[in-house]
C-alpha cells in the first residue's frame, strides 16, 4: 500500500550510535520523498532512503545557522504541499528540546498530515554509554532534565533542582557550564557532588570528563570539549568506572570508512559495530544489474559443467536473474567455483555450495585451481562485471576450454548522501583499484590524505602509492585480515 502523499514524518533519529535508531523510524525513511536533516544525525541514517530521495542540510551549530527555524518550517509545508512524503529527522528525540513541536504546530496550522516517531533520547542514552545509569535503587530516583542554552537567562527553580534529590542533565549548555554550576552550589549543591560532562556521547568522538562541581568547569577546560555535550550532576555518576562498557570495546574511539558498495560492505560494517567501532559507509561503487546479455545464454545454462563466481555481486544477481526468469536452479547441473570466503557464503546462503574456491581475493589464484581440474571438454560460464580483468577467462581459453563470460552487472560511481559524513573518519579501508579511484573522486584526495589509509591487499596499495597515499596493508586479503589489521591500528597510536 503507497503512503499518503502531501505529509510529514517527524523523525527522532537517536543520539548519533547508527544501531539505536528505531525500526519505525527506517521504515518512515525508505517512504521518503525529500528529507531535511540536523547536524547531529549520523551520516549512516541516510542509507535507508530510496535513491531518488532528495536531501536537504539543515544543521544548526552555535552561531552558524544554515538555517532559521522558520525557513525550515516553511520548507516543510511547501515540500508536503507540492506532494512529496517529507521526512524530518532530527538527533534524539524531535520533542526534547529538538523545536519538533513548533514545527508539528506549524503543519497542523497549515492542514498537513504529520507522524511523530520516537527517538532514543541522549540525556539517557548518552550517560548509560558514559557508564552512568540515570536512576540507580538507594542513589536516585528521579531524573530531571534541562536545556543549558544561556543558562542566566533560564526560568530555572535552582534551589528545587538543588533539593531534588535526583540526577540533574542540562543539553546543549558547554557554554553555560560555568553558570550553571555556580548556580547549583550558590543554592546549596554539595560542592562535592560528581559532576560529568560528555562530549559527542554513543559516537567515536565520546569523550568523558569526571570530576565534582567545584572542579568540573577546570576538567572540562583542560580537555578542550567542544559541543555538543551533555553535562550531568548526581551521585550516580560515581559508578561510572564500574559501568563504563563502551570504553572497553576493542575498537572504541575509532571511526572506519567501508567504501564498498552497498551489498557487500553488510558484512564487515556489522563486524565492526560489534566492535565497538563506528561506521561510515560511503558507497563508492553501486552496481546496476544487466540482464540483457544473458538472455543470449538462458537456453544453455543446463548444459555448463562449471559456473564460477567471482564477488558477492555476481552471485546476488546471477541468482536474481533465476529468479526473475523462474529458472529452477536444479536445472543446473554445474560445479560452482568461488573466490573467497565473502563469495562462498553469498552462495551459501542461496542453498547452493561450491566445489573449488579460491584461497585468497585473487582471480589468480582461482585460476591456478581450475586449471588443475577443469578438463578440455567442460563448458564454463562466467556471469561477472563488465570491468572484469577476465584473468579466469583467459586462463582457461588458453588452454582450449570452452568459455562464456558475460557481463551481468556494471559497477558506477556511487554518490554521498552525507555532506558532513567524512569529517570524523580515522580509517579508509579500500578493497580494489575502482574503489580506491571512485573515493577520491567523492570525496577529493586533499581529504583523503588526512586520514589513514587500510588496503586489502598489494594491488589496492599500489593504486594508492599511484596518488600519494602510504597506506597500511592488511596481512590477510579477508574480512578477518581487515579487523586484525584495525585491531594493531587501534592498539598502537604509532601506526
Amino acid at each position: 500500500m503507497e503512503d499518503v502523499k502531501g505529509k510529514v514524518y517527524l523523525i527522532g533519529a537517536g543520539p548519533g550510535d547508527e544501531e539505536l535508531i528505531t525500526l519505525k523510524a527506517i521504515k518512515a525513511l525508505k517512504k521518503c520523498d525529500v528529507v531535511l536533516y540536523d547536524r547531529l544525525v549520523g551520516g549512516n541514517i541516510l542509507k535507508y532512503l530510496n535513491e531518488s530521495c532528495a536531501i536537504y542540510y539543515c544543521g544548526k551549530e552555535p552561531g552558524c545557522h544554515y538555517k532559521t527555524q522558520d525557513e525550515i518550517n516553511d520548507m516543510l509545508v511547501k515540500l508536503a504541499k507540492e506532494g512529496n512524503v517529507v521526512g524530518r529527522v532530527k538527533g534524539g528525540d524531535p520533542y526534547v528540546f529538538g523545536r519538533g513541536g513548533e514545527e508539528a504546530l506549524r503543519l497542523r496550522e497549515e492542514g498537513i498530515q504529520f507522524i511523530t516517531i520516537p527517538g532514543i533520547t541522549s540525556p539517557i542514552s548518552v550517560l548509560n554509554y558514559a557508564g552512568i545509569p540515570i536512576t540507580q535503587r538507594g542513589i536516585a530516583q528521579s531524573f530531571h532534565i534541562y536545556t543549558g542554552m544561556s543558562a542566566q537567562k533560564l526560568n530555572i527553580n535552582w534551589e528545587s533542582a538543588v533539593n531534588c534529590n535526583g540526577t540533574l542533565v542540562f543539553l546543549m549548555g558547554l557554554d553555560s557550564l560555568e553558570e550553571i554550576a555556580n548556580k547549583l552550589m550558590e543554592n546549596g549543591l554539595n560542592v562535592n557532588t560528581p559532576a560529568a560532562v560528555i562530549m559527542r556521547g554513543t559516537t567515536s568522538k565520546q569523550n568523558n570528563v569526571i570530576g565534582e562541581i567545584e572542579n568540573i568547569v577546570k576538567k572540562v577546560k583542560t580537555a578542550g570539549l567542544k559541543s555538543p555535550c551533555i553535562i550531568a550532576f548526581g551521585e550516580v555518576i560515581s559508578l561510572s568506572d564500574k559501568l563504563n562498557w563502551n570504553e572497553n570495546m576493542p575498537l572504541f574511539g575509532m571511526n572506519v570508512c567501508v567504501t564498498r558498495s552497498k551489498e557487500q560492505a553488510k558484512e564487515i560494517c556489522n563486524c565492526l559495530l560489534d566492535l565497538g567501532a563506528q561506521v561510515t559507509e560511503i558507497n563508492s561503487i553501486v552496481i546496476k544489474e544487466n540482464f540483457t546479455e544473458i538472455d543470449k545464454y538462458k537456453e544453455k545454462l543446463g548444459q555448463y559443467d562449471y559456473i564460477v563466481l567471482t564477488s558477492v555481486n555476481a552471485v546476488n544477481i546471477f541468482f536474481n536473474y533465476l529468479k526473475r526468469e523462474r529458472i529452477d536452479v536444479r536445472v543446473l547441473k554445474a560445479k560452482f567455483a568461488v573466490i573467497g570466503k565473502a563469495t562462498q557464503e553469498a552462495l551459501e546462503e542461496k542453498g547452493v555450495y561450491s566445489e573449488i574456491k579460491g584461497d585468497q581475493i585473487l582471480s589468480s589464484d582461482l585460476a591456478e585451481k581450475l586449471i588443475q581440474i577443469v578438463k578440455a571438454k567442460d563448458r564454463v560460464f562466467i556471469p561477472t562485471s563488465k570491468l572484469s580483468k577476465n584473468t579466469v577467462f583467459s586462463a582457461l581459453t588458453n588452454k582450449g576450454i570452452e568459455v562464456d563470460q558475460v557481463a551481468i552487472y556494471e559497477p558506477r560511481i556511487g554518490q554521498i548522501k552525507s555532506h558532513v559524513a567524512f569529517e570524523d573518519v580515522d580509517v579508509v579501508i579500500y578493497t580494489s583499484p575502482s574503489i580506491v579511484r571512485n573515493t577520491i573522486s567523492m570525496v577529493g584526495l586533499d581529504k583523503i590524505m588526512k586520514k589513514k589509509s587500510l588496503a586489502i591487499g598489494e594491488v589496492t596499495a599500489k593504486e594508492l602509492i599511484k596518488y600519494g597515499i602510504n597506506p597500511i596493508v592488511c596481512d590477510e586479503q579477508s574480512n578477518e585480515g581487515i579487523i586484525s589489521k584495525l585491531l594493531e591500528i587501534r592498539n598502537d597510536k604509532s601506526i
